[in-house]
């Protein structure tokens, strides 16, 4: 029989649950996105759903800058699981953390390498990140696609994980992240 914690876990803060619920908001519009827009060739031009997904993208990046400053000055009160659930949940808070800040970084990079402008709320203008008909540039095109992939098995193992604390362990992992989550001992 697998033990029930009786402790509630301490929540997470408004502001990581905020941040975390907007990037995964962002996340899922950028998949709808990316499955739904035209490929991209040599003479695409950056309209419609290929412009929101710029947009949507440099949107990302912001709240991921936001995200991991927030992180790194704000440690979470460490819940109560077991010592290799914790190291793989590290691993895996890590490796996602990588991943949703180069699938959109290299985006970017491919975005300029065509010569196009990416816009933070279509008004903020981001640098450019490679000089235009960059082979580098247009290369990262390719990363991009496939890091996406592994952004996308990132989350479902993450979302599994979530459901295997509340499912099978039974314990209060996931109600950390949720709104009704109550309130927080997080201080910062």
């Amino acid at each position: 029989m697998v033990k029930q914690y009786e402790v509630r876990t301490p929540a997470y803060g408004v502001v990581a649950r905020a941040l975390h619920w907007l990037v995964a908001l962002l996340i899922a519009l950028q998949f709808v996105i990316g499955w739904t827009m035209p490929d991209v060739h040599k003479d695409t031009k950056p309209v419609g759903l290929i412009a929101w997904h710029l947009g949507v993208g440099a949107t990302l990046i912001a709240a991921m800058v936001l995200r991991v400053i927030w992180r790194l000055t704000h440690r979470p009160t460490p819940d109560e699981s077991r010592p290799l659930l914790d190291v793989l949940s590290r691993i895996t808070h890590f490796l996602l953390y990588v991943a949703l800040l180069l699938v959109p970084l290299v985006g970017w990079i491919n975005a300029s390498s065509r010569g196009w402008t990416v816009r933070l709320a279509g008004m903020v203008p981001f640098p450019s990140l490679s000089k235009p008909e960059s082979s580098f540039g247009h290369q990262m095109g390719d990363v991009h696609g496939i890091l996406a992939w592994v952004l996308f098995a990132l989350i479902v193992l993450h979302i599994v994980a979530a459901l295997f604390h509340r499912l099978v362990l039974k314990d209060h992992v996931l109600q950390r992240m949720l709104p009704s989550a109550g309130p927080s001992r997080e201080t910062r």
